[in-house]
């Protein structure tokens, strides 16, 4: 009998040793769509914008694949008041922005309550004539300055390289062509904002027709006030060519999901 316990005893050390020895699973598999997307566009834009809405539609479709989350698309702001709108974790505008009264108030109210939002190159372009003071706090307080034309490739340099959406970048890339907004003031100055990729000054003169020769140029920053980011690319059928940049377009719109104040979907 004491032999056998001593036997027990063992086998019960080995099972115990075993198990301690086993590995977490390094896959985390939804059981079901994990959170709420829309994106919004217009087809009413100049063609190039117009180019990459389409294309920025598709891009979220093929991140869609398997169902990982729900994405609703929509060509009009009106059909989603505040109480349909805070249903999504997150809305990504690709090419333009809230233009009516309401649209600007629902918005804003989506965004102060705890929204996600990410934008692309025109939903952000703001002028004299724009006449939305929130919005443009809510940009960092820059207003569209000055551009280079026509489109082309620049040299992007990353700012903060330990921030989740540019940590597995290189520390500069090739951007595709692309129409690139300066903004005055930056929002570097900012202390709200921080920026994460800058257009390098190893690209000035920047452009053929129209040409910026200097300045502070910002293309991708967080203001951290708010649940947002802000990527100044989208100009044209060129933007999704790149891994680098499809890459930071990956990490940039899981990170706005991933700060949600429900918790981050990703780790259940």
């Amino acid at each position: 009998m004491k032999k056998l316990n001593t036997i027990l005893l063992f086998l019960f050390g080995i099972i115990v040793f075993a198990q301690g020895q086993e590995k977490e699973y390094p896959a985390n598999y939804a059981s079901a769509p994990r959170f709420k997307a829309l994106v919004y566009y217009t087809i009413h834009a100049e063609e190039a914008h117009v180019e990459f809405g389409k294309q920025g539609v598709e891009f979220f479709r093929r991140l869609n694949y398997g169902d990982g989350f729900y994405l609703d698309v929509t060509t009009d702001f009106s059909e989603y008041p505040y109480e349909k709108l805070k249903e999504y974790d997150i809305v990504v505008m690709l090419n333009t922005s809230p233009s009516s009264k309401e649209e600007r108030e629902t918005f804003q109210k989506y965004m102060e309550n705890g929204g996600g939002w990410m934008g692309f190159h025109a939903a952000a372009y703001n002028d004299k004539n724009t006449n939305w003071p929130w919005f443009v706090d809510f940009l960092g307080g820059g207003v569209f300055y000055c551009n280079n034309w026509p489109p082309q490739p620049v040299k992007l340099d990353i700012d903060n390289a330990n921030h989740p959406v540019t940590k597995n970048l290189p520390t500069s890339f090739i951007a595709p062509e692309s129409e690139w907004y300066q903004w005055n003031p930056s929002p570097r100055e900012n202390k709200d904002v921080d920026v994460l990729v800058s257009l390098s000054p190893d690209n000035y003169p920047l452009g053929i027709k129209d040409v910026v020769n200097f300045g502070d140029f910002p293309i991708v920053w967080a203001n951290k006030k708010y649940r947002m980011i802000y990527l100044n690319m989208g100009h044209g059928d060129d933007e999704f060519t790149d891994a680098a940049q499809k890459l930071l377009f990956v990490n940039a719109f899981r990170w706005v999901v991933s700060q949600d104040k429900k918790g981050d979907p990703f780790r259940k």
